[in-house]
């Protein structure tokens, strides 16, 4: 059996005895120790489970490529990337695209726009029509009962697809879905947004305008953001299916 194999029967071994939390995160010390990170299989782990928190910022540092792969040119890097921060940050102030009062999440958008050279932001954005129809698939009714009020086109997409949910969810469930984003699927968010409907079906089918449906989902209840993200996972493993570990 190969070393790979082994460790995914181990894995399946864990999970089914209630330890599944301890044999991922020796999973990922294994592949953390390796002196030239592999990216694919960093992408696969965070796809798959969730990060343990005290590896969380490495392992998103190096997804994104804000780190190399190599450990020991981590130090250097960073001391560049701060400078990179300032400079860039400078610029938007003197363009006035930010000041001194915009919210550090509109911040961080655009200085990521102006470093991937998209600023300002382009206004199409296509994931609305994947979360209707993945909608439709889960709950024909809850849809038709948007449509009805006209409120298809007027749900909080920024909040959801633009923001990733920041300012929604609080930060202990907005990192497991931003897990499944920096690591490469950015599909994670549909499900977020249907997962969210869906939990909250009967209070959405009680109202009867856009505006009120809106202003709820924008300020939903937090004590259920654990177990929407939870099923959110569990949908878009449905839909999509599950990321597999290559060799």
């Amino acid at each position: 059996m190969t070393e790979d194999s082994q460790r995914n029967f181990r894995s399946v071994y864990y999970e089914k005895v209630g330890f599944r939390g301890v044999e991922e995160k020796k999973s990922l010390e294994i592949l953390l120790k390796d002196d030239r990170l592999d990216i694919e299989k960093l992408c696969t782990f965070s796809q798959r489970f969730p990060l343990p928190s005290m590896y969380r910022a490495l392992v998103w540092k190096v997804l994104l490529g804000i780190l190399p792969p190599h450990h020991e040119s981590h130090a250097r890097v960073m001391l560049y990337r701060k400078e990179q921060y300032s400079d860039v940050l400078h610029a938007l102030k003197v363009i006035r695209f930010v000041s001194d009062a915009t919210p550090q999440v509109e911040v961080y958008l655009r200085m990521c726009q102006l470093e991937s050279g998209r600023l300002p932001r382009s206004p199409s954005f296509p994931l609305p029509k994947a979360f209707e129809q993945y909608l439709n698939l889960e709950d024909s009714r809850l849809l038709s009962h948007l449509k009805t009020c006209s409120a298809v086109s007027k749900l909080p997409y920024d909040l959801w697809f633009k923001r990733c949910f920041a300012g929604c969810l609080p930060e202990s469930s907005l990192q497991r879905v931003w897990d499944k984003v920096i690591s490469g699927s950015c599909k994670i968010l549909v499900f977020v947004a249907v997962e969210i409907l869906l939990t909250f079906k009967i209070k959405v089918m009680a109202l009867n305008s856009a505006e009120k449906i809106t202003k709820f989902l924008e300020n939903i209840p937090q004590d259920s953001s654990d177990a929407i993200v939870s099923k959110a996972i569990d949908l878009w493993h449905k839909h999509c299916g599950t990321p597999v570990h290559s060799a």
